[in-house]
């Protein structure tokens, strides 16, 4: 249901480097191929300038939708790390006072694998209350912290707003969002329009994404939750003025614009 008591919050999010992390810990730091909702809820959070330990319950409750306008291409990052002392690390055992001991033998380096999304654009609806959701359009515009897209090491790349939306089903106002794919992938284009993936969330969704946090504190660390989504296609201008000729029009007859290679970055 929508009403005049509710509004949509659109976001861009666009950098040369994005990392959704997933489960993943310590040594090996996977991303998911779109933003998760802890993710976009965490960047809510900064720019709203709150504490790790302040609550999430009224983020949470936003709805939240997400369209690849950009998938771009999977970066893995060999990572090496030291004490800048010269000193042995430290290992993950502890004697009988709790304390971390050093590695035996002596080790001097650590290496991590992070994954990252090269050149990735994302369009992001988040719906909710309309006080809250203005409250955060003038939060992204005017950041208490730094934001960045999954980690720290990745800021956004121009305005991260697109501006608020009247009330209305997720899929509809992504639809209507402008394609906000870099000036490379909208050369490529051939047609006047594409065919772009999207998830929105919904209780009644055939898929669960397990990614609603419960809070960001780095004491307790932070438990996931499930989250109903369901997964479909959205028809978007491209800008061109041209539609295609008649050739490609004859060639591509009784087949939809679906390109599957578009979700590896080609």
């Amino acid at each position: 249901m929508t009403g005049t008591d509710h509004a949509v919050l659109v976001l861009r999010l666009a950098a040369p480097l994005q990392s959704w992390g997933g489960p993943s810990r310590y040594n090996w730091r996977e991303t998911r191929p779109q933003p998760t909702k802890s993710g976009v809820l965490g960047l809510l959070a900064a720019a709203e300038g709150r504490d790790r330990e302040a609550s999430l319950t009224d983020l949470v409750g936003l709805q939240l939708g997400v369209r690849v306008d950009q998938p771009g291409t999977l970066l893995r990052d060999y990572h090496t790390y030291s004490d800048y002392r010269g000193v042995p690390m430290l290992s993950a055992k502890t004697n009988a006072k709790g304390q971390q001991t050093r590695t035996t033998p002596a080790k001097y380096t650590g290496v991590t694998r992070r994954f990252y999304l090269q050149d990735a654009v994302f369009v992001a609806a988040l719906r909710g209350p309309d006080t809250l959701v203005r409250a955060l359009e003038e939060a992204v515009r005017n950041p208490v912290y730094p934001l960045s897209l999954g980690r720290r090491s990745c800021p956004p790349t121009g305005p991260v707003s697109l501006g608020l939306h009247a009330d209305g089903p997720l899929d509809k106002i992504l639809e209507d969002v402008p394609w906000q794919a870099g000036s490379h992938r909208r050369q490529q284009a051939k047609s006047t329009t594409v065919s772009l993936e999207a998830t929105v969330e919904d209780p009644d969704g055939d898929q669960l994404a397990v990614d609603v946090p419960d809070t960001y504190d780095l004491k307790t660390g932070t438990r996931f939750r499930r989250r109903g989504v369901r997964h479909l296609w959205l028809i978007v201008p491209t800008g061109l003025d041209q539609p295609a000729t008649a050739e490609t029009d004859t060639a591509t007859a009784g087949h939809s614009d679906h390109d599957p290679f578009a979700l590896l970055g080609w």
